[in-house]
């Protein structure tokens, strides 16, 4: 045989057990790579794709199994429970090896929502004394970088990275200060799963088929399918065309007269494929994380909620949220906080009061938490810098109430109320050392005819007592009810009351 033909026919039989059934390369997801963390103290599942029916071994430490790929290739083992702070390598064997290296085993969170968990530490404030203490190796974040999707995906890209100096500034501000506090307290590895993108509304985080089955969410639901059946993809772009070209000169105007040029007008999409859509950011960046091992969830969103025809939804969108994200994990009720939107100077027909509301009712699904930051927002900026005390005062939920730490868990919160005569007063939890910073205000009034007025506010014992000399039948109240409220009712930890509205029933 010719010289040329041997290396032919050896290069074909090189292809052919290159993709022979059997014989294909064992594949992992992108968030099973080098200095992962593992969740402690529970079962932890790892998957991946190999052909149909191939055997796959899988070592962690001295744990060892086998599963076999189904008939859509995937296959699913699941080893642990894996002791806090061990130090493993991790091996999956088929027709090829992979090895995955530096996992540490801790603390797992998932951390999601809007530009503001999306926001950088090197966004935030101090960012140079931050960013020279942030030696912490045993801090990881993977961020999902891949997008929205229309039906649900089995991957997504990232990359775990160790927090340094170097790298820190890239994290979350909102999750690294959250997992700081953590591993500053346990003293364990802590792993910050970052999934999140700003400008996005919720219902594009839940899956969509919770959201078909309630009726308080139909109406926007239709919305959705009767812009897309009218979208005309041609005009949408010759309208883009247009918008482009006067952002075009505008932002010359601007810069030559040095001001911030106008927002750049975004290229169409038809509605459907929008990454706001119902489900389509759950589909691209939360499915693919699923069955990972975490402990628990932060969510900072809320701001795009906030428009008049949809802010009331909250109330029925964020347990509807939990509710979906659990019952796919599979992990119960795993812990879930939230941060209340903070005070902002936003126009008046924007609804942060009801879905600061909407946050609050929520706390009646079990198992949750809210970081109450009406004192940290910034009047004329949505993104404000202090992440720090975001972040810590979700760490303190979370160290209480997950690990039993003595903590405040959260501000003041309303417990139970009574009339007396003309005042109102509410009592309420985390209420120890309940005192005003300053002068009251923001307290409201109202009788049976539902108009309010400015109430007086005065301490009882761990309450406030509310009046007017206008109302003689007090049957509503409520505190901080606007955008951009002062944060006047504190604990003695000095954290805020949440806004409320509370009503007595007349008989």
């Amino acid at each position: 045989m010719r010289r040329g033909s041997l290396l032919l026919g050896l290069a074909f039989v090189a292809g052919w057990l290159s993709v022979s059934p059997g014989l294909a390369a064992v594949k992992l997801p992108a968030i099973f790579s080098d200095h992962m963390v593992l969740q402690a103290d529970r079962p932890v599942p790892i998957w991946g794709w190999a052909d149909p029916g191939e055997v796959v071994t899988i070592t962690v430490d001295d744990q060892s199994c086998t599963a076999t790929a189904g008939a859509d290739g995937r296959w699913k083992a699941v080893l642990g429970p894996f002791e806090r702070d061990q130090e493993l390598s991790i091996s999956v064997k088929g027709a090829n090896e992979l090895a995955i290296k530096d996992v540490l085993v801790g603390e797992v969170w998932l951390a999601s929502g809007q530009s503001n968990m999306a926001m950088t530490v090197d966004r935030c404030l101090n960012f140079e004394q931050e960013k020279a203490q942030a030696s912490f190796p045993k801090i990881r974040m993977f961020t999902v970088t891949s997008g929205a999707a229309t039906t649900p995906q089995a991957e997504c890209t990232g990359v775990w990275t160790v927090c340094s100096p170097e790298t820190v500034g890239r994290f979350s501000g909102t999750a690294y200060y959250f997992g700081k506090a953590i591993h500053q307290e346990l003293g364990v590895p802590v792993g910050l799963i970052n999934s999140s993108v700003g400008g996005t509304s919720i219902e594009a985080w839940t899956s969509m088929e919770p959201q078909v089955a309630k009726p308080e969410l139909k109406e926007m639901l239709a919305a959705w399918r009767l812009r897309d059946e009218a979208y005309q993809p041609e005009a949408a772009q010759k309208r883009y065309e247009v918008a482009l070209a006067n952002w075009q000169k505008a932002a010359a105007e601007a810069r030559a007269a040095n001001t911030p040029p106008p927002r750049r007008p975004v290229a169409p999409v038809r509605p459907r494929e929008d990454r706001n859509h119902p489900a389509n950011l759950f589909n691209g960046k939360i499915a693919p994380l699923i069955p990972y091992a975490i402990r628990g969830a932060i969510w900072y969103q809320g701001e795009n909620n906030c428009r008049p025809e949809v802010a009331d939804l909250y109330r029925i969108q964020l347990p509807l949220l939990i509710q979906d994200w659990r019952s796919r994990w599979g992990q119960g009720d795993f812990p879930f906080a939230w941060v209340q939107l903070p005070n902002f100077n936003t126009p008046a027909d924007r609804q942060w009061p009801l879905v600061r509301e909407g946050m609050l009712e929520s706390l009646s699904v079990p198992f949750t938490g809210m970081a109450t930051c009406l004192d940290l927002g910034e009047a004329d900026d949505i993104h404000p810098r202090n992440k720090q005390d975001v972040g810590r005062r979700l760490a303190n939920w979370a160290l209480y109430t997950v690990h039993g730490r003595p903590r405040v868990a959260s501000g003041p919160l309303p417990l139970k109320h009574a009339v007396r005569g003309r005042e109102f007063e509410i009592w309420f939890r985390y209420g120890d050392g309940l005192k005003f910073n300053g002068e009251p205000e923001g307290f409201e009034i109202a009788g049976p005819d539902g108009k309010f007025v400015p109430a007086a506010a005065r301490l009882g014992n761990g309450s406030v007592i509310l009046s007017s000399s206008e109302i003689a039948n007090p049957t509503q109240v409520r505190y901080a009810w606007s955008n951009n409220p002062k944060a006047v009712l504190v604990n003695n930890a000095s954290l805020p009351a949440t806004p409320f509205r509370l009503t007595v029933k007349q008989p």
